[in-house]
């Protein structure tokens, strides 16, 4: 996992929505893709660039999670 998802418990809720927004959408990616060889590749810059499903399913359940706390 990128250093920066290390730190997501200090991020701001907006940064986080931000993360959860683009989890959903790479999520849908794999989905629609229906394997992993024809999912586009992301930059080396992006936050998620190099995770695989399982990995994106198991940061969203955190954000999701952290959001909720931030909420109440």
């Amino acid at each position: 996992m990128k250093k920066d998802l290390n730190t997501i418990h200090e991020w701001s809720p907006k940064r986080l929505r931000t993360l959860r927004n683009n989890l959903n959408n790479r999520l849908a990616s794999f989905k629609n893709a229906g394997g992993g060889s024809k999912i586009k590749p992301l930059q080396e810059s992006h936050v998620l660039y190099g995770l695989e499903e399982s990995q994106c399913k198991e940061i969203l359940k955190n954000v999701q999670a952290l959001l909720e706390q931030r909420d109440r």
